[in-house]
């Protein structure tokens, strides 16, 4: 917690969240919980910031959690999560998959995550050792979230890779893009806070998925995408972290630790 006493809480800034950040919005509105402030940005951004203190829980890239997992606690129940297609993480490629093959391919600045996704599934499912760079030159490009939407809705490139759907494909497990972690100090210090937190989520989900529809014409948009299609999308993402989940997480850390990646201390997770 900082010097004003103000728990911080990162929010991904993606229309993803909507089913669940826009009902906090309007809750906030209402209960002023004026010791709560949450501060928005892509994946990317949370995580340099959770790990540097800046925040004190939020959403982070799993990928995050599994490399520094003795610097947070999950939060359970909560999760951005898909059971197959997700709809806006994607491997978008002017050539077959079999053709990128020593090839360059543009990763994406704003998901660790999705990163070591693709190159999980490159590598291990399709057998080939791509260039991963970071350059608008590649003739593939990692891309997610609302860029994610608006390049497909383009229809510029042949092939269009869903990350989710080819990891339930070869895992028969879901996929977890994020966690709510929270950093262990402020657990050990402000526990019954960061409950009252994870509350308030919990029902800000429950009530954004009965609200689905209200919310995806809300927020359409901000792609811009039809609010048919903009619901359609939002009924693929899931925010609970089921049994399931908490298998296809301890999966993706073990492939990354067998990588060597990250540490093996990122299992078991540890989950509050």
């Amino acid at each position: 917690m900082a010097l004003d006493n103000k728990i911080k809480i990162g929010m991904v800034n993606f229309i993803n969240t909507a089913p669940l950040y826009e009902v906090w919005k309007e809750r906030a509105a209402v209960t002023h919980h004026e010791n709560w402030q949450v501060i928005e940005g892509p994946p990317s951004r949370l995580n340099r910031m959770l790990y540097n203190g800046e925040l004190d829980l939020g959403f982070i890239s799993s990928h995050e959690y599994a490399l520094h997992p003795g610097e947070y606690r999950i939060l359970d129940g909560l999760s951005i999560s898909a059971r197959g297609e997700v709809g806006s993480v994607f491997l978008f490629s002017e050539l077959p998959v079999a053709a990128l093959d020593g090839k360059p391919v543009s990763l994406s600045p704003q998901s660790q995550t999705s990163n070591a996704l693709i190159r999980i599934i490159l590598e291990e499912y399709y057998h080939i050792s791509p260039c991963y760079v970071e350059s608008d030159e590649a003739p593939a490009c990692l891309a997610i979230g609302d860029r994610a939407l608006r390049l497909k809705a383009e229809k510029r490139y042949p092939l269009v890779l869903d990350l989710s759907q080819e990891w339930q494909c070869n895992s028969g497990l879901p996929f977890v893009f994020a966690v709510w972690a929270v950093r262990e100090e402020c657990w050990n210090s402000y526990g019954t806070e960061v409950r009252a937190i994870q509350e308030e989520l919990l029902t800000c989900v429950e009530i954004g998925r009965r609200r689905l529809m209200e919310i995806s014409t809300k927020v359409a948009a901000r792609i811009p995408m039809s609010s048919a299609a903009c619901y359609e999308y939002l009924q693929r993402i899931e925010f609970d972290l089921t049994p399931a989940k908490i298998l296809g997480l301890s999966r993706f850390y073990q492939k990354l630790i067998d990588r060597r990646e990250v540490s093996p201390k990122a299992l078991p997770l540890r989950i509050l």
